[in-house]
């Protein structure tokens, strides 16, 4: 059996284990990582990136498809469904490429295979009944994710599926039930119903989105009843029946049962952390609800193993995984780091109209016994977005009455993912009110929405 020793070891390459590797390596660590799969994890090659591919050319649909409002006459327009398919696959083929120089070009050498731990400093290598000792100073446990099910639901693959096989489809289904309307959900949902699958959408909760403002939730709302979505809230799924051509959902609402009848069913119940056959028991590693226990340094118990990204727990969110990984392994290697910042991470849903949001909702900050203004800015009343044709939407922000201070940010509209970004830094740097409304913002820009809305809380919005 070889043996091979580095100084830090990265136990799968999504977008927390690959960014820690190549900052490990830039500190001047020696770095291996480990993949049974393709570089780039389920986030590169089957979650965010190849998603958000297939999100735009349903954007792209609903344009031409409503190109009469702009001047345009699109006559006789077809759809290629399997080429919209095989773009995505192609964006995420690039970008894995892309990981693997990256490799490469920070000198961090590669092990394709199933690594397990043996001890606290000892992996075990498995490829093609062949098998290896990896040695190493610093461990980072990177394994990631996969979707959760529950009795009664499993997936078969074929007509009870998961996020995985949604995105690769030979064609859109005519009827499709969507379990779960958090982000995943909501943006499958998006998605086929502009293909023109008719979608029925279940939530056990009394809203969409559940996590989100309140007020977005209802927005979201809105805008899919209008697409011809149909919305079951508070709605409880007991068992999910796969038939030879079809399947039944069988819900439970105020006490009164349902059967649901569609070609498809999509879980998308959240996710549960990657914690099995990766030898956690043999070494000692402290778990809790299906995810690894760490500290703000992403450390485990044993302080020289560290666990990052889906698979130490919630937010389960690709950029909070590289942030994870940033930090594990600067402290890995020495170096001066700073923890995450968990309050001012922002969430992301790219379905049309989109979700950005962070902080705290509304109602979180009167639950804490915030004393809150609320500043408000409705797309509706913007000159860009009048100009884009997108009206659907607003700006929502918290404010600390006393000092001004923000708390929570919330935009659902045409471009709300990019424009966090601005609230993100505002929150970041301790921005109060009068700062946000008085930075001189671009005109005409939806960035503009900003501003208005934090004029909106203390003293008065300009434009509506």
């Amino acid at each position: 059996m070889s043996k091979t020793k580095f100084d830090l070891v990265v136990l799968g390459a999504g977008p927390g284990g690959y960014v820690a590797a190549i900052r490990a390596s830039q500190l001047g660590l020696k770095t291996a990582i480990i993949e049974k799969d393709d570089l780039g994890g389920v986030c590169l090659n089957w979650g965010c990136i190849p998603t958000k591919a297939l999100l735009k050319n349903a954007e792209v649909l609903h344009t031409i498809k409503n190109s009469k409002k702009y001047g345009i006459k699109v006559d006789g327009y077809s759809v290629d469904f399997p080429a919209n398919i095989k773009r995505s696959r192609q964006v995420s083929e690039r970008l894995s490429k892309g990981i693997g120089f990256l490799m490469k070009k920070n000198g961090i050498t590669h092990l394709q295979g199933v690594g397990t731990l043996q001890d606290t400093n000892t992996l075990l290598l498995k490829k093609d009944g062949k098998t290896a000792k990896i040695e190493a100073d610093k461990i980072i446990i990177a394994t990631g994710a996969r979707p959760r099910t529950f009795p009664g639901m499993e997936m078969d693959g074929r007509r009870i599926i998961g996020a995985r096989e949604a995105m690769t489809l030979e064609a859109p289904p005519k009827e499709m039930i969507v379990i779960g309307s958090g982000a995943i959900g909501s943006e499958f949902a998006y998605y086929y119903t502009m293909f023109g699958t008719k979608v029925h959408m279940i939530e056990m909760l009394d809203r969409i989105l559940p996590m989100e403002d309140e007020d977005v939730s209802k927005e979201v709302e809105k805008s899919f009843k209008k697409s011809g979505m149909k919305i079951y809230k508070s709605t409880k799924v007991n068992k999910v029946e796969a038939l030879k051509s079809k399947v039944k959902v069988h819900t439970e609402h105020n006490g009164e049962s349902k059967i649901i009848e569609g070609e498809l069913a999509l879980l998308a119940v959240g996710v549960q952390g990657n914690i099995e056959n990766i030898g956690l028991e043999k070494v000692g590693i402290q778990t809790e609800k299906n995810a690894i226990v760490i500290n703000e340094m992403n450390q485990t118990n044993i302080p020289n193993i560290y666990a990052i990204g889906d698979v130490s727990g919630p937010p389960w969110l690709a950029h909070v995984a590289s942030a994870q990984g940033h930090v594990a392994a600067e402290h890995a290697a020495s170096h001066i780091t700073k923890a995450v910042d968990y309050s001012n991470i922002p969430g992301c849903t790219y379905c049309q109209p989109q979700v950005g949001s962070l902080g705290l909702t509304e109602a979180q900050a009167l639950r804490q016994g915030f004393d809150i203004k609320v500043g408000r800015f409705d797309f509706r009343a913007s000159g860009k977005a009048m100009a884009t044709g997108d009206t659907t939407g607003f700006v929502k922000l918290i404010f600390d009455k006393k000092y001004g201070e923000l708390l929570g940010a919330h935009i659902v509209g045409s471009e709300a993912t990019e424009l966090i970004a601005e609230l993100g830094m505002a929150k970041a740097l301790e921005s109060t009110w009068e700062e946000l409304a008085m930075t001189v913002h671009a005109h005409p820009t939806l960035s503009e929405s900003i501003m208005e809305a934090a004029l909106d809380a203390f003293s008065g919005s300009i434009h509506q």
